[in-house]
């Protein structure tokens, strides 16, 4: 039996594990711990699909396997931290309280997982779509994890009183999650974030885009992470039009 081509399906399951364990996390509201599993989970997602190709062992089996990780690390998380924080809003805001009159809005902190939804009817088209083998059509589910996930750590920990209003309003959050459900499932083609070659002409793109990325983070911490989504949509946008000029 050849280990191999055990390897990468390892690792995609070192990112499933690292999403079981933020679940635990983001259900307990430790919204700090949840952020870290899912970076992690994250980190190894983004290593398996190298390692398959470097050893030349993708199968459909790691393909199947990959998605079912991400929905959990990347598709359930961020649907349960938007649940709580919604759920947050309405036991510890007094306007926001509820009451017998209005027993109908319980209804609002389960609209979090339109993000869940979103991200399995993206996950589901991702694999029998022929036209992402390269690139991605919509905003890729870990991406749009990591944006969801930062909402809460940017709400403890900014500087602006404006900002944190905003994330602290239900009706804010619930367009999020609907925008979220629509951006992950656009048809916006977005350049791969994975490297598949070790060079700079094929990863160019890829490489200014993760030294951008690093000043963002650098200088405005949590909050940088919606400024990278951003970037990473205009880049991609930008980069599309180059290419079809030069077509």
């Amino acid at each position: 039996m050849s280990i191999k081509k055990h390897i990468p399906n390892v690792i995609t399951l070192l990112n499933l594990s690292a999403g079981i364990f933020a679940l635990i996390h983001a259900f307990n509201g430790n919204y700090n711990e949840a952020f870290s599993c899912v970076c992690v989970g994250i980190f190894f997602d983004f290593w398996d699909g190298f390692f398959a190709r470097l050893l030349k062992v993708q199968s459909a089996l790691g393909l199947q396997l990959d998605s079912l990780a991400d929905m959990v690390t990347s598709g359930v998380v961020p649907g349960v931290v938007m649940y709580k924080m919604l759920a947050d809003i309405q036991e510890n805001q007094p306007d926001y309280n509820l009451t017998q009159e209005t027993f109908y809005m319980g209804i609002v902190p389960y609209l979090g997982f339109l993000i869940t939804l979103g991200s399995c009817y993206r996950l589901a088209k991702f694999n029998i779509d022929t036209r992402q083998t390269d690139s991605f059509i919509g905003l890729p589910t870990p991406a749009n994890a990591l944006l969801i996930m930062s909402l809460p750590m940017i709400l403890f920990d900014n500087q602006f009183e404006a900002l944190s209003n905003l994330l602290s309003n239900p009706y804010v959050l619930v367009g999020i999650s609907i925008f979220s459900a629509y951006i992950l499932n656009a048809e916006i083609p977005l350049f791969s974030l994975k490297v598949k070659y070790l060079n700079w002409a094929n990863n160019k793109t890829q490489i200014l885009f993760m030294i951008i990325s690093a000043l963002f983070l650098i200088f405005f911490q949590y909050l940088g992470i919606p400024m990278i989504i951003l970037f990473y949509v205009l880049l991609s946008v930008i980069t599309n039009k180059m290419e079809k000029k030069v077509a």
